[in-house]
């Protein structure tokens, strides 16, 4: 199992992961930790694969909680656990109570990880391109607020995602996006096919969260090699569509409030560099 960590919100005490393909039981086509109960994997081989990543988070496996993805701007606030097949539906959620862990599973959409660390609120959301023109980040954030967080203070960490060399689009795509966000046509770069541009996913999600009404402080990005990440366009993914019950397998990124005791630094709110990272072995495990 390798997991992503990043070293500042572990200072500042908040248990978080970006967990890759490795360390599950699943097998064939969905060989790797997939953590998806839509994908047709085995539930079986889920939920063990799910048990793995609540032990490195340090809940028990129906404390580790991720909603019905539909890439809508719906955020929740929870309370209490759920059973997988009771998930509501939303792309971001947030809580202030300690013992919950929340996650989202992306293949080439964006995960943000978001914490006030001093107000012990935690969110998670799933940021596509639709997501987060609609507005997600922006709604995440608000309900982070509202459960006691302080803008000033949120941490953002964006997760892995599809890189703007990897994503072609369209002359439509590029006119419909423009057309909303008029100032976003640093975002798009030429690509060789003739007008067609490479979409920078990333970029937008952290300008969205910054710009936002309730704009956090700061965003930060991560990256990994990309062999150990999933993808609609690897080859183990290949004949799914880009639906999140019909779902290819897919990480976990996860966050949970480890304790309260040490405040986030403020210094921790300049962009992340690579070098930041760390390829966390995992802990171990009795059993």
């Amino acid at each position: 199992m390798e997991i992503i960590a990043h070293r500042s919100l572990e200072a500042a005490h908040i248990r978080h992961g970006l967990f890759t393909r490795r360390g599950g039981v699943s097998e064939g086509v969905f060989e790797s930790l997939n953590c998806g109960f839509g994908s047709g994997d085995a539930l079986d081989a889920v939920a063990e694969n799910r048990r793995r990543v609540a032990a490195q988070l340090g809940v028990a496996q129906d404390r580790l909680l991720t909603p019905y993805q539909t890439h809508s701007r719906r955020a929740v606030f929870v309370e209490q656990p759920w059973a997988w097949d009771k998930a509501p539906g939303a792309d971001a959620m947030v809580t202030d109570r300690p013992g919950l862990a929340l996650g989202v599973l992306t293949a080439d959409c964006a995960p943000v990880l978001l914490a006030d660390a001093e107000a012990g609120v935690i969110g998670v959301a799933h940021a596509g391109w639709r997501g987060a023109l609609d507005g997600v980040l922006e709604a995440a954030v608000s309900a982070m607020v509202e459960a006691g967080a302080e803008s000033a203070r949120i941490a953002a960490l964006i997760g892995p995602c599809i890189g703007r060399e990897s994503y072609e689009v369209g002359p439509e795509f590029r006119a419909r996006f423009l057309a909303l966000e008029p100032g976003s046509g640093e975002l798009f770069r030429p690509a060789e096919r003739p007008g067609h541009s490479l979409f920078d996913l990333e970029g937008f999600v952290a300008q969205e969260a910054i710009l936002s009404d309730d704009g956090v402080d700061g965003v930060h990005d991560g990256c990994c090699c990309g062999h150990v990440l999933f993808t609609l366009r690897s080859k183990t993914a290949g004949g799914f569509h880009n639906g999140h019950q019909g779902e290819p397998p897919r990480d976990a990124k996860s966050t949970k409030i480890k304790d309260r005791k040490t405040k986030q630094p403020r210094g921790l709110l300049s962009r992340f560099r690579s070098s930041d990272f760390d390829l966390r072995p995992p802990r171990r495990l009795r059993g």
